[in-house]
């Protein structure tokens, strides 16, 4: 039950398509035997079993093709009076009229299950073993004809021919197939990675955002006058929190990014229709409105001209650092068409987050993709992120190496966001 269960076609199409190939292979076995109406019995004889054998091999040739070609042995090219070419060679025997390649009406069906057999096997062995016997079957043929060097030459030729150059064409073919879908794998495997590593810097940048804001509300609150003992240390509890809060996240994003590392080198794409800037699309104004409600001593400088896409990002993931590692700093920031800039001052309190982060590892990632330098570096006892974009018709400042971020020396801020 199981084999035949296998020999069921899928849909109509495989249906239609291998009773086509019946009714053609039925036909040009007819044409190779007696006629129907002059000579029955020999008909009867001849071409009636020939059908059960196209039958029996069309009905397995789609589940298991060497079966089909083994079954239509005896209908093979051992005919050597009919061929693709025939040459002279008494150049190297006393030989005229040799058929190179002979042809019978059914070769064109054995070719075709020859070239299956190559393209869907998957071990060599069995292919070995079926040819070797075809082999032994033109031998046997030759030598009952009388073994004449002319036949030898037939035989050759019809062996590679009819079942050798189709069965390594199909070798070819399914290789080249079996290729092409391990590339088209890769390539979904890479967008995988691609959409992980989009997902884990979105996450990053917005989460890690809003946790930085509530350790600045958090600060404010335990330096509040006026509060008991309890608050203020429960204030501060909660600004420890949220900083506990930021290294885990630090700590999934890790395991997030961990093999996206290895993705193809193409820019990360944001999904169609997404506002450029950060994953909230929180422009500039929001994000310095939202940190100073929540107590964090900002000034915006904006100037005029178009906003880059990635002013939001840059902003945002400088206010986050400045709320992490400088609490209670001033922080200016200045966005004009080209340079997105944010600096703080020195902190007036210890900051409790942790190093190591990826914060500014991804933004380089986005700058560089858009052609852009990112410097970071201490300034005055604070830190200043800066990010220049080309102007139109500017040299790509990738085209230098982006000797700018890498001459920049390195803070606590550049070691943990």
């Amino acid at each position: 039950m199981r084999y035949l269960r296998q020999l069921r076609r899928a849909n109509r199409r495989q249906v239609v398509y291998d009773l086509l190939l019946w009714i053609g292979l039925c036909v040009f076995i007819a044409a190779m035997g007696a006629d129907p109406f002059r000579d029955p019995a020999g008909f009867a004889l001849v071409t009636l079993p020939r059908w059960g054998l196209a039958t029996a091999a069309v009905l397995v040739g789609r589940r298991w093709p060497l079966a089909a070609l083994m079954l239509l042995l005896p209908l093979g090219p051992w005919k050597f009076s009919e061929g693709f070419a025939t040459v002279d060679l008494t150049w190297l025997l006393p030989r005229h009229d040799v058929k190179i390649l002979p042809l019978l009406p059914t070769s064109p069906f054995i070719i075709w299950y020859a070239y299956l057999t190559g393209r869907r096997a998957t071990r060599t062995a069995p292919a070995l073993v079926a040819f070797c016997l075809i082999t032994l079957v033109g031998v046997a043929v030759v030598v009952v004809m009388g073994g004449d060097l002319a036949l030898w030459v037939s035989m050759v030729t019809a062996l590679i021919g009819t079942y050798l150059v189709p069965y390594l064409l199909g070798v070819l073919r399914g290789r080249l197939l079996h290729q092409r879908a391990q590339t088209r794998l890769s390539v979904e495997a890479q967008a995988r990675l691609r959409e992980r590593a989009r997902i884990a810097r979105d996450m990053h940048d917005s989460l890690g955002h809003d946790l930085a804001l509530i350790a600045v509300r958090a600060g404010g609150l335990e330096l509040a006058p006026g509060l008991a003992p309890a608050q203020v240390k429960a204030a501060g509890e909660l600004r420890e929190a949220a900083s506990d809060a930021t290294e885990r996240l630090r700590q999934i994003i890790g395991l997030l990014r961990d093999d996206a590392e290895a993705a193809p080198l193409a820019p990360l794409e944001k999904p169609a229709g997404e506002p450029a800037g950060d994953s909230a699309g929180e422009s500039v104004p929001d994000l310095v409105r939202r940190a100073a409600a929540s107590g964090m001593a900002i000034t915006l400088d904006l100037a005029g001209g178009p906003m880059p896409e990635l002013a939001a990002a840059v902003v945002q993931e400088g206010l986050t650092n400045a709320a992490k590692h400088a609490p209670g700093a001033e922080v200016a920031v200045s966005v004009s068409p080209h340079l997105v800039r944010v600096r703080n001052g020195p902190p007036r309190s210890r900051p409790t987050a942790r190093r190591g982060g990826l914060g500014l590892t991804s933004l380089r990632e986005r700058v560089r993709a858009e052609g852009g330098t990112l410097t970071a570096r201490a300034l005055g006892g604070g830190f200043e992120l800066a990010v220049t974009l080309p102007r139109e018709g500017e040299e790509d400042p990738r085209g230098s190496g982006g000797a700018g971020e890498l001459t920049a020396p390195r803070s606590e801020h550049d070691r943990s966001t």
